[in-house]
């Protein structure tokens, strides 16, 4: 069984920015896969799609707030630490790369962070989409991560998302050692 959660901030005020491209990761797969709509789910407070052995979530806590789902959900499904895969944005990474990791610390992403915390582990698959721009980390990356992608930037994105969701698939059929020879580029 595979819990995939991606990473993002819910409402309309949130919708396609840089910060909620985990969001879009998995609403792609879910489109790709064909899964069912995603349904809120009181106990984890998120939305959950679920088929076969694979449980795709998105957070309906803020970003910073992202632990206390994963945390439930593991919980709930007892889920093993290798079988969780976070899909976010990492400012670090140039825009249009992704970068699979497991067993790392959160380098200063929030998310990433309440998740280490809240599951008291690192030792989950993490799928990073970069959204570094080309002139380098804004001095303000709190603002800069909450607004949305420009146009140039977001026709880099949206390929970007397609190979994360093959990325995904790949995590989940031949394992994460396989993507990581496969999409870290």
């Amino acid at each position: 069984m595979f819990l995939i959660v991606g990473l993002g901030n819910p409402g309309k005020k949130y919708i396609n920015t840089r910060h909620n491209v985990g969001f879009r990761v998995v609403d792609e797969l879910k489109k790709k896969l064909s899964f069912p709509d995603f349904v809120f789910d009181k106990k984890s407070n998120s939305l959950l799609s679920k088929k076969d052995e694979v449980i795709m979530v998105k957070p309906n806590t803020y970003m910073n707030l992202s632990g206390s789902t994963a945390r439930a959900l593991s919980k709930y499904y007892k889920m093993a630490e290798e079988s969780q895969i976070i899909i976010h944005d990492d400012i670090d990474l140039p825009l249009g790369k992704i970068r699979i990791s497991k067993d790392r610390g959160s380098a200063g992403h929030k998310g990433v962070e309440s998740i280490i915390k809240d599951l008291k582990t690192k030792n989950f698959i993490r799928i990073r989409i970069g959204i570094l721009p080309e002139n380098g980390k804004p001095k303000k990356a709190e603002e800069f991560v909450l607004k949305k992608f420009t146009d140039k930037e977001e026709n880099i994105i949206i390929e970007v998302i397609e190979t994360a969701v093959k990325a995904v698939e790949v995590t989940i059929e031949e394992g994460a050692e396989k993507a990581m020879n496969k999409f870290n580029f």
